[in-house]
């Protein structure tokens, strides 16, 4: 038999094409996403800032937040088709959630799928919801997602 064919060992059809290319590019969107680990100053100094600045009070979290640099994209279910993801620069993380920083000021309570690097390398596609954005310096917000589901990637970590 001439020319490709499908996991069944079948020719592939135009619409198999189609998802090919589909997960080709999604691959290499995932590829960009790990190698695009360099944070801007601003950011770098925030997170900072953040950390020595600690929480102010008593800390309220069941689990811990371990440190976790690395650029994730959100797309919220309220997005139109054509927007382009938001981009989160992550500060920490654990099993249930991550805090970021992040040039946008996202509308708390929405769902949404965050693209993010695990440790390991793979690019996860996490369902989320975000319970805080507030603004950290000028132009720069800093916020948290919690995961719908427990990520144990993440939970190594731990």
């Amino acid at each position: 038999m001439d020319g490709p064919t499908n996991r069944a060992g079948g020719p592939i059809g135009e619409d198999e094409f189609e998802r090919q290319d589909d997960m080709q590019l999604a691959q290499e969107s995932n590829t960009a996403l790990i190698d695009a680990t360099v944070f801007p100053r601003e950011v770098d100094l925030i997170i900072s800032a953040l950390e020595a600045g600690g929480s102010g009070g008593a800390e309220s979290r069941v689990l811990p937040r371990f440190p976790y640099r690395t650029r994730a994209e959100l797309r919220l279910f309220s997005d139109g088709g054509g927007q382009r993801p938001w981009t989160l620069y992550t500060r920490d993380v654990n099993r249930r959630g991550l805090g970021f920083v992040t040039s946008h000021r996202l509308p708390l309570g929405y769902g949404g799928v965050l693209n993010i690097a695990a440790p390991d390398g793979r690019v996860l596609a996490v369902n989320c919801t975000l319970l805080r954005c507030r603004e950290a310096a000028p132009g720069w917000f800093e916020g948290c997602v919690y995961f719908n589901r427990d990520q144990a990637d993440f939970g190594a970590l731990e």
